[in-house]
């Protein structure tokens, strides 16, 4: 980074100051735990001469131990793909009007999270419903260990709510299925070919009036060989529809590649829940009782709006454990 011309190739430049910036999340607590084991120790000695000196150790050792468990999670981020940023979508599956209020509930929920990380949110799509909530919408996460933390949330997450959009007041249960997958940089190698890609162009949807886009400006993208879909519609300009699809399919794939590396390793893993109908990974309760449970870890919370406002890392953290083969979170 102290290279003169280190600027002159911006994308190349960010490449390196993000891969500084995961590097930095471990090492610099790493670094700050071993100066505060050197200070304890001398600490230690204190009390030994001063009793009134030891409820102080004591509060000082609950607190080293609580940023050793933190730095014991990071380095459970260890897949290839761990330390890049996270591309989430989001679709709303069955339950109606109530299934896109949840899906764009969900949607604000990883923007919260993300902005509690002090992690960059970039829209990349979103497809309005014309009652309420979203259809879809796909959103980069983009910070330190971001793919790494969230990629346990792929799979689909039920809300069972008494319904506002119903006048009779009755309960309903909603789905929307998440899927996480790498960001990646151009660094790294996918095989594209073109005659793999079968290209489609439409007019973008909205919910009407100055969101109605009255030229064929989106862009989806089959991958033949996988069947994977991409799509992007958020830029009035197809060309730049194209180029953010192309980086979509290139994130699917990716995580395709990480799947098969996951798959040849399984006997080291507890099995992951897949996107699909009946596979929900979380469980989110606002009636009769609120709490919110995942049905991996078992971890359990009981406010179920400190969870939607942002308050999810439980959660990854418990999954991570669970991945490691730590067992369930209680």
């Amino acid at each position: 980074m102290a290279d003169p011309g280190f600027w002159d190739n911006p994308e190349s430049a960010q490449t390196v100051v993000a891969e500084l910036k995961g590097i930095s999340t471990v090492l610099k607590p790493l670094q700050q735990l071993l100066d505060a084991a050197d200070d304890l120790e001398a600490a230690l000695e204190i009390a030994e001469e001063d009793p009134d000196f030891e409820e102080e150790v004591r509060q000082e050792i609950g607190r080293l131990e609580s940023q050793l468990e933190d730095l014991e999670l990071k380095a459970l981020l260890n897949g290839p793909n761990d330390t890049c940023g996270a591309i989430v979508t989001l679709n709303a599956r069955d339950g109606g009007t109530d299934a896109n209020d949840w899906a764009e509930m969900l949607l604000r929920m990883y923007i919260q999270w993300a902005g509690q990380q002090e992690y960059d949110v970039e829209i990349l799509d979103r497809t309005d419903n014309e009652e309420a909530g979203i259809k879809s919408a796909t959103l980069a996460i983009r910070g330190p260990m971001a793919y790494g933390y969230l990629k346990g949330e792929t799979g689909m997450h039920r809300l069972v709510r008494i319904s506002p959009f119903n006048a009779e007041g009755k309960r309903q249960t909603s789905f929307t299925a998440v899927d996480v997958t790498p960001e990646i940089n151009d660094s790294v190698e996918i095989e594209l070919r073109d005659e793999d890609i079968r290209e489609d162009v439409f007019r973008a949807s909205g919910a009407g009036g100055q969101h109605v886009n009255k030229t064929s400006s989106a862009i989806r993208l089959t991958h033949q060989p996988t069947g994977i879909v991409v799509q992007c519609q958020n830029e009035r300009s197809q060309h730049k529809n194209r180029a953010t699809a192309l980086k979509l399919l290139r994130s699917r794939l990716a995580r395709v590649e990480e799947e098969k590396r996951e798959a040849e390793q399984a006997e080291k893993f507890q099995s992951q829940a897949k996107t699909g109908f009946g596979s929900q990974i979380r469980n989110y309760f606002l009636h009769p009782d609120q709490f919110v449970k995942d049905t991996r870890t078992n971890l359990r919370m009981g406010n179920f709006h400190q969870v939607l406002d942002g308050g999810v890392q439980p959660f990854l953290d418990a999954f991570l454990r669970y991945r490691a083969g730590r067992g369930s979170a209680k």
